[in-house]
């Protein structure tokens, strides 16, 4: 089975939807708060405007494995924002 995102609509209304509803463990729900906080600066259209994006590559600096070596490059300045540690064991399946 194969699912396409293909724009922000499915985003909010069935990715995010999902994630809530199954909520994900260990600092994979941190990164998912953060992806979030991104999609609300694009909604308010922060992205347009140079300090709006600056925030946005700090916030994704934080998340998973950082910038890659050509969005570091490109944005000097960032300045990773402070990530929550998540202090939860994944569940014993059985």
């Amino acid at each position: 089975m194969t699912f396409r995102v293909s724009s922000r609509e499915d985003i909010f209304n069935i990715v995010i939807p999902h994630f809530e509803k199954y909520p994900l463990i260990t600092q994979k729900k941190e990164d998912f708060e953060l992806f979030k906080s991104i999609l609300a600066k694009m909604n308010n259209r922060d992205h347009l405007t140079s300090d709006g994006i600056q925030e946005i590559i700090n916030i994704r600096s934080s998340m998973n494995l950082g910038l890659s070596d050509n969005l570091r490059a490109a944005f000097p300045n960032t300045v990773p924002i402070p990530r929550r540690e998540i202090d939860e064991e994944i569940p014993d399946p059985q």
